[in-house]
């Protein structure tokens, strides 16, 4: 068994379900109804080619790997225990989010600008990490493949993403 195995099910309704299964046994889930059904499936497969592609360990995945519930995430004392790497890795799947809404494409110098920009506007110290066009469009692949695999999927089937930390998930040796 994986560290984490993700499951998103598409329900008829057009609602959704997240449910993470650790490799102790144990599970966290959420329900994504109406607008959230349609808009969260695609954030958290942005989040799994973010996450797998930059080797992050401690993002959103991680964290649930960890132990954490679904439910830590929506709490203010979960955010400001959040470590560097998640915060950071929601700014990048969040400019991800921002280009599949808009359909304007940008390249790494215009991901690093938002990124220089947020840290600064917020003013906390940035994290070293910079993201090069290469892992931009290898990203961008795995994600492309991820919501080809999601659209495709029946209603009422399940896609399955096996997570480890810091390994890059060829997204053809994942299961449906």
């Amino acid at each position: 068994m994986p560290e984490l195995l993700i499951r998103i099910k598409k329900k008829s309704d057009g609602s959704a379900a997240l449910s993470a299964v650790r490799a102790d046994g144990t599970t966290t889930w959420q329900r994504q109804d109406g607008q959230l059904g349609r808009f969260f499936p695609l954030h958290d497969l942005t989040h799994y080619s973010v996450e797998t592609v930059l080797g992050f360990r401690r993002a959103f995945f991680g964290l649930l790997a960890d132990g954490w519930d679904l439910s830590d995430f929506g709490k203010r004392s979960s955010k400001e225990l959040m470590q560097e790497e998640a915060g950071f890795a929601e700014l990048i799947v969040g400019f991800f989010d921002l280009e599949r809404a808009t359909g304007v494409i940008d390249d790494a110098d215009g991901l690093e600008e938002k990124i220089r920009s947020y840290y600064e506007q917020h003013r906390v110290p940035r994290p070293a990490r910079v993201i090069t066009q290469a892992e931009m469009s290898r990203i961008r692949a795995v994600r492309a493949e991820l919501f080809a695999r999601w659209r495709a999927l029946p209603a009422g089937q399940a896609l399955e993403l096996p997570f480890e930390r810091a390994t890059a998930t060829d997204p053809a040796s994942v299961s449906a």
